[in-house]
């Protein structure tokens, strides 16, 4: 039996909390959500159920939850597609990532990788920005598609290094890996998770990773604030959001409960062999200030690269 302590949101929740994740079932940020929700669940006493409503790029569901009642049982799973990249690429998409939600703590973190196809002469990222430079507009990056997080990423990399390398979208994650082995593109600056098993039998080679350190998993590969260049170093995240207006005890509730259930042994395995890594520890406020530093960065990014939505 749950005490009935102080104030209106003591036995909250009273019931089954639904996450909607924008995501389809079964790719890599659904097997996180699902992970952590497992785990919430357990420690809010009762169930946390993740509904697949993916479409327009996460857009659909994650508007969604922007219009639902903020009493804590309809949340969303945030990530930099839906908070980050589509908003600057579509300003009319319904919704504000900022205004129209309560951030409430990362889920988990991805470490993102520069990877090259094993065709291409470069043996480390010393090698890399010089081959870059020695032929400039001749070496092709793959991303996922036009405004896609992955090809923020290169423009970004491409802005600090002042190289040029041409941009080559492709439709999703598949074809892009395909044209990475075929060397029908030189590299890529996305997600770690599916380009991992392709690193480990040789046929891409990783240059740096995005991360606070060396991966178990890539031990040799040293992350881009080693090398010099710390603005490269930031990680993609999977989050959690409820509609702005959530009243703050539902807000610290759930914040606690995902930040220990993120932190069980278990969990952290599990996460570590899809190649993510925990949340970091943030208030809901520095979490809020991180995503609109990120897209203050992108937003002048897009601008001076002259980024288009197709």
């Amino acid at each position: 039996h749950r005490s009935q302590g102080p104030g209106p949101w003591a036995d909250y929740p009273k019931r089954a909390i639904t996450v909607g994740s924008p995501y389809p079932p079964g790719g890599g940020k659904d097997g996180v959500e699902r992970l952590i929700a497992q785990e919430l669940g357990a420690r809010m006493g009762q169930s946390v159920v993740v509904e697949n409503r993916s479409g327009a790029g996460g857009n659909v569901g994650t508007a969604q939850v922007a219009r639902a009642k903020p009493d804590g049982y309809t949340l969303v799973a945030s990530s930099q597609s839906s908070h980050l990249a589509n908003p600057l690429m579509h300003p009319n998409l319904g919704y504000d990532p900022i205004k129209d939600f309560t951030s409430i703590s990362q889920l988990a973190r991805s470490p993102n990788v520069l990877v090259t196809s094993a065709a291409l002469p470069v043996k480390d990222f010393a090698g890399f920005i010089a081959y870059l430079k020695a032929h400039p507009d001749e070496v092709h990056f793959a991303t996922a598609g036009v405004g896609s997080m992955g090809q923020l990423n290169a423009e970004l990399l491409k802005h600090t290094l002042q190289v040029g390398a041409v941009h080559v979208p492709y439709r999703g994650g598949a074809p892009l890996l395909n044209a990475l082995l075929a060397n029908e593109a030189q590299f890529a600056l996305d997600n770690l998770a599916p380009f991992l098993p392709h690193i480990q039998t040789g046929k891409m080679r990783a240059l740096a990773v995005a991360a606070p350190e060396r991966l178990p998993s890539l031990p040799d590969v040293p992350t881009f604030a080693e090398l010099g260049y710390p603005v490269l170093n930031s990680m993609s995240w999977i989050g959690l959001a409820a509609p702005a207006g959530t009243p703050p005890a539902i807000v610290q509730k759930l914040l606690e409960a995902v930040q220990t259930a993120a932190r069980q042994e278990s969990t952290v395995q599990s996460l570590e062999k899809s190649g993510a890594l925990p949340p970091e520890l943030q208030t809901p406020q520095q979490f809020t200030d991180m995503m609109s530093q990120r897209l203050a960065l992108y937003k002048d990014l897009i601008d001076r690269a002259g980024i288009r939505p197709e």
